[in-house]
């Protein structure tokens, strides 16, 4: 999908914003045109998910910029993996940035507002009409929660300028963004796996059905897990940088740490909230529970410095390069102490995500059986999503569904363009 540069476009068009737990992409279309993906950074397609309070200047940045302002180290607040806060009592909860409280719904809004001005800016006109890609569930096992949290995105979205807001399931639209290109009719497993969920849909595909007004019979079975990219990072900073820290550790009493801090330390969301005071004292108290006081003392170092985000980056990257290269990925933490360094590997992959990818892929495993298909599986499996790309999870894939083709996808701009021709 290439992106182009149209202007003073009609208003009868429509923008499709998947506003991803990492990653961030959108895209526009005339009625009845081809979806075309609208450049967010550059010639960037997709966004991190990422807003920046710059506490020198004042100012707020957005995406890679958010990033990078917060690794080289400038004063302020990261914000990342908003989405996650959908559907949670913190959502509705403030936090101190540059002096004042901020709602954190008012953080995603701000978010979605950067969203619309770029794609005004691109236009040459501000979209009023807008589908929002949704998980299957916001939140498992709690229908009440995850219609607030459609609730709480539908209000952002009202609050940045759309007047016309719908919703749709990001794996139903990636699957319609894959239709674009199929010749013969197709039963498909989407698998979009992104940085806060697993979603699948069996959904059946093909050059005569895309042009139905009701795709309703043509979707099969919808299932997802609240796992994703954010979970594999929680999982491998836990097995590989928290016991530097001291997770893990036994103390004089020959009891482990108490390790509260150190989930939270590997949960993008919640890294911020271990920088309060109240935290902080009780971080600073554990040390009486630790043998080896200098893991200790890197705790309160990362704290302090407020290297969180920083380790999580670290985390996340090296998952990105050692399952891209199948080799060893090297993390440099001399920021946190001289000389200090962690590595992952293929094998570190495979062992501390195990669990992770059975529990998706048994999602995957129940929307197939609940399809109820003639010959018990599909005729490909569609990826989507960033991390539909980690190698060990297409592993898992191909090991449950032997034989199917894996076919890979736009993974960040897959949805944003099939939402758009949800609408068509």
């Amino acid at each position: 999908m290439t992106a182009s540069t149209p202007k003073s476009q009609s208003a009868d068009g429509i923008l499709g914003i998947d506003f991803g737990t990492s990653n961030s992409a959108i895209a526009w279309a005339s009625p009845q045109g081809t979806a075309q993906l609208i450049p967010l950074e550059g010639d960037a397609l997709a966004m991190p998910t990422a807003v920046f309070y710059n506490g020198e200047e004042g100012s707020t940045h957005f995406g890679r910029e958010a990033v990078t302002h917060y690794l080289e180290g400038t004063e302020g607040r990261l914000m990342r993996s908003l989405k996650s806060l959908l559907g949670s009592p913190l959502l509705n909860e403030t936090t101190l940035i540059n002096n004042q409280l901020v709602n954190f719904e008012d953080i995603i809004t701000t978010y979605l507002a950067a969203l619309r001005e770029r794609a005004t800016r691109h236009l040459g006109t501000a979209p009023t009409r807008v589908v929002m890609g949704r998980p299957v569930h916001f939140v498992d096992d709690d229908a009440t929660r995850d219609a607030q949290a459609e609730a709480s995105l539908r209000r952002a979205a009202e609050a940045v300028g759309f007047n016309e807001i719908a919703f749709q399931l990001e794996p139903i639209a990636a699957a319609l963004d894959y239709e674009q290109r199929l010749t013969r009719e197709t039963t498909v497993l989407v698998a979009d796996i992104g940085g806060g969920t697993s979603d699948f849909t069996v959904v059946r595909l093909g050059p005569e059905r895309m042009h139905k007004h009701n795709r309703a019979d043509d979707v099969l079975a919808t299932t997802g897990v609240h796992i994703g990219g954010t979970d594999f990072d929680q999982k491998l900073s836990l097995g590989l940088l928290m016991p530097l820290l001291g997770y893990g550790h036994m103390g004089p009493q020959n009891r482990e740490v108490p390790n509260r801090v150190f989930f939270d330390l590997s949960t993008w969301h919640l890294i911020n909230w271990q920088y309060q005071p109240k935290a902080m004292a009780q971080a600073k108290a554990l040390q009486v529970n630790y043998t080896d006081v200098r893991l200790h003392d890197r705790l309160m170092r990362v704290l302090n410095e407020r290297y969180g985000h920083h380790m999580a980056h670290d985390v996340e990257q090296a998952k990105i390069r050692c399952s891209q290269t199948d080799n060893n990925a090297a993390m440099d933490l001399s920021y946190v102490e001289a000389g200090l360094v962690a590595s992952l590997d293929a094998a570190d992959l495979r062992t501390h995500l195990a669990q992770l990818l059975a529990n998706a892929v048994d999602c995957a495993r129940e929307c197939v059986q609940r399809a109820g298909l003639t010959n018990g599986r599909p005729d490909a499996i569609y990826l989507t999503g960033g991390s539909s790309a980690l190698r060990t999870f297409q592993e898992a894939l191909q090991n449950e569904f032997a034989g199917v083709p894996l076919v890979e996808g736009d993974l960040f701009g897959g949805v944003a363009s099939g939402l758009v021709y949800s609408r068509h």
